[in-house]
């Protein structure tokens, strides 16, 4: 890969992995319209570490005290909204590692084309504005239930299909079940951990056992850039979501999808 196809394929990793606009229709699109070669698998890991750097810095205290609490629970001590919610994020988490395991082969032969991905950022873009402008409610994270947390869990599953979104459909799914947009969001970046753990550490597996040639200098860019991205990225959408609400990116999801139509 060139230095620049590192650069801007980071970028589009990072700035896309926690917005609710799929991070797979956009690196596709390189590929598609300007013909750039595929990032291989090294890079793939690379943007996984970089993106799970970001949303553990950001959420470091929120998963201290989801650890604590959990491993207070382990013990004996009691549970607490905290140790509710390290049990939540482990129950969520199971439906996507089973569907990944299952299902990857199929995905990855048969559902990772330009058609497929179009046609998810469409029809996931307009769920997520049907979602976003049902009566508000103000469920909180302490609010949820083990069944919300599974019902999005699934939802993620479904997020295996390319184009979907993992945290657009995540978000969906819990502003469809009475989450504030703010903690919807929270609760998406939180559950996105222990899942790009899985990801990664299985595509790290694959590139260890492959023995591919490693080109270092793009690894430590494609690390470095998708984190600081995907870490500035969490911020301002956290910080605006109340105020700017899903409607910019379902419009964007629309056109995006349009646009890869067009390109096929």
């Amino acid at each position: 890969m060139d230095l620049i196809h590192v650069v801007v394929l980071a970028l589009i990793q990072g700035i896309t992995e926690f917005l609710p606009i799929s991070s797979s229709a956009h690196l596709i699109l390189p590929k598609e319209i300007l013909g750039w070669p595929d990032q291989g698998l090294a890079f793939d890991v690379a943007v996984h570490v970089g993106t799970l750097t970001a949303v553990a810095v950001y959420f470091r205290k929120d998963i201290g005290k989801i650890i604590v609490g959990w491993l207070a629970s382990l013990s004996g001590r009691g549970t607490d909204e905290n140790g509710r919610l390290g049990w939540y994020l482990i129950a969520a988490t199971i439906p996507a590692a089973l569907f990944g395991l299952i299902f990857d082969d199929l995905i990855e032969t048969h559902l990772r084309s330009t058609n497929v991905i179009a046609t998810t950022t469409l029809v996931f873009g307009v769920l997520l504005w049907v979602a976003d402008r049902k009566p508000a409610e103000s469920k909180q994270l302490r609010d949820i239930a083990l069944s919300t947390a599974m019902i999005i869990g699934l939802a993620q599953a479904v997020a295996l299909i390319p184009g979907t979104s993992r945290s657009g459909i995540t978000i969906t799914a819990a502003l469809f079940l009475g989450l504030c947009r703010t903690d919807a969001a929270r609760f998406s970046f939180l559950l996105s951990i222990p899942v790009i753990v899985l990801s990664g550490g299985y595509k790290g597996l694959q590139l260890v056992l492959s023995a591919t040639a490693v080109d270092w200098l793009a690894i430590g860019v494609g690390i470095a850039l998708s984190a600081i991205s995907a870490y500035i990225c969490i911020h301002y959408f956290l910080n605006f979501i109340n105020r700017i609400g899903m409607l910019p990116f379902v419009i964007y999801r629309l056109l995006l999808g349009v646009l890869l139509f067009i390109a096929v």
